[in-house]
């Protein structure tokens, strides 16, 4: 049997319906917690909160659209009202995109940054009163575009370094507190971002333009962040291409340019010249 070491706690993950965010809510569910989990799409929805089900974990499952300030206003209020409490937020839900910014139309960038940073703000800004009441986790799981911009992916670059500096803002404000503030930033990962990733004009990309099965997986993703919420960990950044990623940019950021460049432009269909 395995170790219930958050049992009874009551854990929301937003964007749950797959990738990372379906990883964490069996992960975390079955380390003991209830899982509220939360999607925009309901025949998704359903399914994800099935798979918790089979595997005896107690969930709720609401439909609810990141970006939207009303339904994040709902999730507590539904967790509240079935479970009681808020123990750990987990901001998951996200898009992403492929294009270059003199071609994008900008309400992609704006429905962008309305899921992966607004959409954070809002779901941390009404969970927010219960977890200062349990002396909770926050969690935002970022990515590496958080601590370096690559080209083509302006807009998922923004909504990131966004996210981590309010996350920043926010920990350092709450840090007597008593609460746990993580930006968990995952690397190349092995999820459908990519998939459901938008063109210039919108629409979904289709297919990912790398090869996914040299990443690692949305479960080695989510044990790790299970690892790293129970040491109330700062930050994590995750693989070795990640890490690396991380320490050049801080030291050597004109020569990152280039590399990151290059590399970007390997990529089977790369706007990048």
């Amino acid at each position: 049997m395995e170790n219930k070491i958050l049992k009874d706690k009551v854990v929301i993950i937003t964007g749950a319906t797959s990738g990372i965010g379906e990883a964490c809510a069996l992960v975390f569910g079955k380390a003991g917690a209830n899982i509220v989990i939360t999607g925009r799409n309901a025949e998704k929805l359903e399914l994800s909160r099935k798979r918790l089900s089979e595997e005896n974990i107690e969930t709720l499952a609401i439909l609810a659209d990141a970006a939207s300030e009303e339904d994040n206003r709902k999730i507590p209020e539904l967790t509240l009202a079935r479970f009681g409490k808020i123990d750990i937020l987990i901001n998951n839900a996200g898009i992403s995109m492929r294009a270059l910014f003199e071609e994008l139309d900008l309400e992609v960038f704006k429905k962008v940054m309305d899921t992966n940073f607004y959409g954070t703000v809002y779901a941390t800004k009404y969970c927010l009163p219960e977890i200062l009441k349990n002396k909770g986790s926050i969690i935002g799981i970022s990515s590496i575009n958080g601590y370096r911009g690559t080209p083509a992916r302006t807009a998922y670059t923004a909504s990131k370094y966004a996210m981590n500096g309010f996350f920043e803002s926010l920990r350092t404000e709450l840090m007597h507190q008593g609460v746990h503030v993580l930006v968990a930033s995952p690397g190349f990962t092995a999820s459908n971002i990519r998939n459901t990733a938008l063109t210039a004009e919108g629409k979904s990309q289709g297919e990912s333009p790398r090869d996914e099965s040299k990443m690692m997986s949305p479960e080695q993703v989510a044990h790790a962040i299970l690892k790293a919420t129970l040491k109330r960990k700062r930050d994590l950044v995750l693989t070795t291409q990640g890490k690396l990623a991380v320490f050049l940019n801080k030291w050597i950021p004109s020569v990152m340019d280039g590399i990151v460049y290059k590399e970007m432009a390997k990529e089977p269909d790369s706007p990048l010249k």
